[in-house]
């Protein structure tokens, strides 16, 4: 377990559902999070903000577990034309590259740590 003697708490607010997966992924490397369910300020879309307790000497390693999931680009596909007057039936599809996800990081000393 790398979270025994932590000295730095990260939060890491993800987007969407990157986070069961990111959640996981840093499980199997000994990081533990606690995972808060918050919504975005400016378009209040649905994230997630994980709190992680590490030691200055695993920073990196957590950081970069987290870095994996920052922002990438899905693919939309939709019809080229739709109206009322024509069903867009047979009309092929247009792909559009959409960004999606991402982290926003934050790390903070702790002066203190203690498990009851």
């Amino acid at each position: 377990m790398k979270n025994t003697d932590c000295d730095k708490l990260i939060l890491a607010v993800l987007q969407g559902d990157d986070y069961q997966e990111a959640v996981t992924r840093l499980n199997e490397q000994g990081f533990y999070a606690t995972v808060l369910h918050s919504s975005g300020g400016f378009l209040q879309k649905k994230s997630v903000t994980l709190m992680i307790g590490v030691n200055h000497e695993h920073l990196e390693e957590a950081l970069g577990i987290l870095k994996e999931y920052g922002e990438h680009t899905e693919t939309l596909y939709q019809p080229a034309f739709t109206g009322e007057a024509l069903p867009s039936f047979g009309i092929p599809a247009v792909s559009l590259p959409i960004r999606c996800g991402g982290v926003v990081l934050f790390v903070i000393n702790i002066e203190r740590h203690e498990r009851y």
